[in-house]
């Protein structure tokens, strides 16, 4: 299911033209293909390096997902970068009760004129209940500049963890 995410209205950036998500469910398997497209020499982009846990990606150009399982109030935040590195993180609540998973995405990074794609693949989330999710990105631009986007910006501020902002349900 393609997505468009959006840039929160107090943001700029000259750089990207737009952020595309297709979103696939598969039982506990969860697919995510993030196309970036603009002028990607503007973007300030990491070099590509060796998948690594890394906590704080989201200081810098960074593909988000967040996925809540049912009413839950609990939910995880994976956050890839460009240069395959990635955090996982689960909340009891909003903000709140934080820990790190045992949940390693599989990441693939590929560009070309114009275009960036990641592909994160992300196995052994809960695989019996409808799925909301809240797909975002942080891009920063060279200049270091950034803007915050998003399916849906429910707040003021930009906000992923705001469970309103989970705007895509993948059936169970």
């Amino acid at each position: 299911m393609r997505q468009i995410l959006m840039r929160h209205p107090d943001s700029r950036c000259d750089a990207v033209d737009q952020i595309a998500v297709e979103a696939e469910r598969s039982r506990g398997r969860l697919t995510l293909d993030y196309r970036v497209t603009g002028r990607m020499a503007d973007l300030r982009l990491p070099s590509p390096r060796q998948p690594l846990r890394i906590d704080g990606l989201w200081q810098f150009t960074c593909l988000e997902a967040f996925v809540r399982a049912g009413a839950e109030e609990r939910y995880f935040e994976f956050n890839f970068s460009p240069s395959t590195a990635w955090a996982a993180y689960r909340f009891e609540s909003y903000r709140d009760g934080m820990s790190r998973p045992e949940i390693t995405p599989a990441i693939e990074v590929s560009s070309g004129s114009g275009v960036v794609r990641l592909r994160a693949i992300l196995k052994n989330l809960p695989a019996d209940a409808a799925w909301h999710l809240g797909l975002a990105a942080v891009i920063e631009e060279k200049s270091g500049r950034k803007s915050y986007w998003a399916l849906k910006h429910p707040a003021d501020t930009p906000d992923f963890h705001d469970a309103r902002g989970f705007a895509l349900e993948l059936g169970a």
